[in-house]
């Protein structure tokens, strides 16, 4: 799962939909720990980005600024649409279907965008944060890619590949951080803890996901900055009919 979970974050394939295809097939139950485990390996996804970036985040407090206001989109419709976005979650042809169409959208978004290649790298305005906040959004519904989500808002604002996915990434820090901690706060809320094997099993998870998350936002950079999205969304479209499939022919994919 940690494997997983580093692998999928940051690309633009939904690490929703990866984590309920991995666990049922692994036949791991949904109960109380495996849905808060799922959210804690976050933390190790998210310190990658930390540490490739480190300089970037030890900039200028300016940086911080267009992180928050990137991040209060998500941030306000989240707090207000959480009891929706559960309901959401739970839904498998939700998932799949947002897993499709997704892919169907990435199969072009190289062409919609062509002329964003020939800009150069440069700084994102508060403007363009906010509009890029906005498109995070769409991710809220369960198997839309918040990478795709955020990178796509990217193009939209004239920023290059390489300059709308290290943002993506960026943004990632503060959204996933508040994501992991509201779902850990509800957990010992509801009267539930961590006990034993637990630590163990969430350190494994948490240092696995953190190492290959390292590599897997290295390659994506390199791969996006040359070859475009394409391939990843046939890989969407392949796993939304996967899902589809498995739940057709009556395999029982526990939503998480």
């Amino acid at each position: 799962m940690g494997i997983i979970e580093g692998i999928t974050e940051f690309l633009p394939i939904s690490s929703t939909g990866h984590m309920i295809i991995a666990s049922s097939l692994m036949g791991i139950q949904p109960d109380v720990f495996t849905k808060a485990f799922t959210v804690a390996i976050q933390f190790g996804a998210i310190l990658s980005v930390v540490i490739l970036y480190w300089k970037r985040f030890l900039k200028s407090v300016n940086f911080y600024i267009k992180l928050l206001v990137a991040f209060l989109p998500a941030a306000i419709i989240g707090f207000l649409c959480n009891k929706l976005i559960d309901e959401m979650l739970g839904n498998v042809y939700i998932v799949a279907t947002s897993l499709f169409l997704g892919g169907i959208v990435l199969l072009y978004v190289d062409k919609w965008f062509r002329h964003s290649e020939e800009e150069p790298d440069k700084e994102v305005s508060s403007r363009s944060a906010l509009v890029i906040g906005l498109f995070q959004v769409i991710s809220m519904i369960p198997g839309v890619s918040r990478s795709a989500a955020t990178i796509i808002g990217g193009l939209s604002r004239s920023f290059n590949r390489k300059t709308a996915a290290e943002f993506s990434f960026f943004l990632a820090v503060p959204t996933m951080f508040a994501a992991t901690c509201f779902k850990l706060y509800k957990f010992y809320k509801e009267g539930n803890g961590f006990h034993g094997n637990d630590i163990e099993l969430l350190v494994i998870g948490n240092v696995v996901a953190f190492v290959v998350a390292m590599f897997a936002i290295k390659t994506f950079i390199k791969y996006l900055t040359v070859h475009g999205f394409k391939v990843f969304g046939y890989y969407r479209i392949f796993a939304g009919l996967l899902i589809l499939l498995m739940t057709l022919i009556g395999f029982r994919i526990e939503m998480l």
